[in-house]
C-alpha cells in the first residue's frame, strides 16, 4: 500500500511538472500573427526569437520573487537600463521587462506573463520606436498602446500607469522626427482624461531644434547613454515619488530666523481658490491635503501641482493672506520634463517652468533640470528682483501695491517646497 502511494505521488509530481512545462512553453515561443491581438509588425528574426525565449524563460522563474514590483515594459532602451535599472530607485523592487527589438504588438502579447502576473505596484511604459523601423503607421502603434492600456486597467483600476513619450531618434534609423511626433500626439489622445495614466513628455527633454536625438545623449541616435538614462530617471522620479512607488528622501529643512512658512509641508492650510478676475476668495483648503479636484496636493513636505489628465489645465492656488509691505520670498521648485507653472507675486505671474526646455529663460547657466532650484523674490515697493539659483530672471518685475501669492497649474508636474517669507 505504501509503495503504491509513493508511486502515485511520484507519478503526480512528474505529470504536474510536465504540465507546468508544457503550459509555459508558448511563453518562450512567438506564436503566429493569427494568435496575437493588435495590428502591425511582430519581429521574428532568429536573434530576436532567441532573445525572446531566453528573457521570458528566465522571467517565468521570477514571478514569485518579483511580486508587487514596479514594472518597466519596453524594448532595447528599457532592457539596456539593466535588470535593477542600475540602482536608479534605491531599494525599490523593480522588474525590467524590456526586450531589445520588441514592438508594441509583441509587448501586448506578452503582458499577461511578463507584467500582470507580477501584480505590479505600477507600470512604466516606453514603446513604439521599433514599430517604425518595421514600417508600422503611427495609427497602428497608437492602437496597440490603447489595447495595452485597456489590459492594464482591466487587471486593476487603482494601479498607476506611467506613459513615456517615444524618445527622439533620426531619419537614418528609419525613425523620422515627424513620425515620432505624430505617435506622441496620438498617444496623448489615447490617454486624454484618464486619471489612471500619467503622461511624461520624454520627447521634448531630448529633442534638438530639428526634433532629432542629440549625439551627446544618444550616441547611435537611438539608445541613450549614461547621461540620457540619468535624465530619464530624473523626470520619472517626481512622478513615482508622488505615487509612493519609490523611496522618498526626508527633508529636514528648518526655516531661517525672521522667515515664516507660507506652506507648512503637511496640508494646504493658508491656501485656497480665488475668483480669477476679482481675486475674491471662493474656497479654502485649510486642514486639507488635497484641493477639491485633486490638482494640488501636500505630500512629502511638498506642494505638488499634479499632471492634468486633460494634457493642459489652467488652475490657480492662492494664499489666504495678502501682502502690502516689502518682503523677501524664497522657495524651491522641481519641474518635471517640459512642465509649465508659475508663481504669482501679488498678482502678476513670474514664469516658473522647466526653463531650458519650456522657456522663457533658456539661457540660464545654473538651472538644474530635474532637480531642486531656488527662486528668491525681493519686493521693494511696487517692483521685485527675481532670481533662480542666483541668476537674474527679472530685474524690475512690476507689481501692484497689494495682493496674495499664488501658484499656477498648466502642464506637467511641478513641486514646490520650503515656501517662506520675510517681511
Amino acid at each position: 500500500m505504501l509503495l503504491a502511494m509513493r508511486f502515485f505521488i511520484a507519478f503526480f509530481v512528474v505529470v504536474f511538472s510536465f504540465a507546468s512545462l508544457t503550459a509555459r512553453e508558448p511563453v518562450a515561443v512567438i506564436p503566429p500573427d493569427s494568435e496575437i491581438a493588435g495590428e502591425g509588425p511582430v519581429r521574428r528574426y532568429e536573434w530576436f526569437r532567441n532573445l525572446w525565449k531566453n528573457k521570458r524563460t528566465t522571467w517565468a522563474k521570477e514571478v514569485e520573487a518579483k511580486q508587487r514590483a514596479l514594472v518597466f515594459l519596453g524594448d532595447s532602451i528599457t532592457q539596456s537600463w539593466g535588470d535593477d535599472l542600475k540602482g536608479a530607485f534605491g531599494n525599490t523592487k523593480v522588474a525590467n521587462r524590456g526586450i531589445s527589438g520588441d514592438t508594441t504588438r509583441g509587448m501586448l502579447y506578452r503582458m499577461p506573463e511578463d507584467v500582470l502576473a507580477l501584480n505590479p505596484t505600477g507600470v512604466v511604459l516606453l514603446m513604439g520606436t521599433n514599430d517604425l523601423e518595421e514600417g508600422a503607421s503611427p495609427e497602428e502603434i497608437a492602437g496597440n498602446l490603447e489595447l495595452i492600456i485597456k489590459k492594464l486597467k482591466s487587471s486593476s483600476k487603482e494601479m498607476p500607469i506611467i506613459l513615456c513619450n517615444v524618445f527622439p531618434s533620426h531619419e537614418s534609423k528609419s525613425r523620422s522626427a515627424e513620425q515620432i511626433k505624430k505617435i506622441n500626439v496620438l498617444y496623448a489622445e489615447v490617454v486624454k482624461g484618464d486619471k489612471q495614466v500619467t503622461s511624461i513628455d520624454t520627447w521634448s527633454m531630448f529633442a534638438n531644434e530639428n526634433g532629432d536625438a542629440k549625439k551627446s545623449e544618444f550616441p547611435d541616435l537611438l539608445h541613450p547613454n549614461a547621461v540620457g538614462y540619468k535624465m530619464w530617471e530624473k523626470t520619472l522620479r517626481p512622478v513615482l515619488e508622488l505615487m509612493d512607488l519609490v523611496e522618498v528622501s526626508a527633508d529636514n529643512f528648518k526655516c531661517e530666523e525672521g522667515y515664516e512658512l507660507l506652506f507648512n509641508g503637511k496640508d494646504l492650510t493658508g491656501w485656497g481658490y480665488r475668483n480669477k478676475k476679482a481675486l475674491t476668495k471662493i474656497e479654502s483648503f485649510d486642514g486639507r491635503s488635497t484641493s477639491s479636484e485633486g490638482r494640488y496636493k501636500a505630500k512629502h513636505g511638498r506642494l505638488v501641482v499634479t499632471t492634468p489628465p486633460e494634457g493642459r489645465s489652467f488652475t490657480q492656488l492662492w494664499t489666504s493672506e495678502e501682502f502690502d509691505t516689502d518682503f523677501t520670498l524664497k522657495l524651491e521648485f522641481r519641474a518635471n520634463a517640459n512642465a509649465d507653472s508659475g508663481v504669482f507675486i501679488r498678482r502678476p505671474q513670474l514664469q516658473c517652468r522647466d526653463y531650458l526646455v519650456a522657456g522663457p529663460y533658456k539661457d540660464l547657466k545654473s538651472y538644474k533640470p530635474g532637480e531642486w532650484n531656488e527662486i528668491i523674490v525681493v519686493v521693494k515697493g511696487r517692483t521685485a528682483r527675481c532670481t533662480c539659483n542666483g541668476e537674474v530672471l527679472e530685474e524690475e518685475f512690476k507689481l501692484p501695491e497689494s495682493g496674495p501669492i499664488g501658484l499656477e497649474g498648466d502642464r506637467g508636474q511641478m513641486e514646490y517646497r520650503r515656501i517662506r517669507l520675510k517681511r
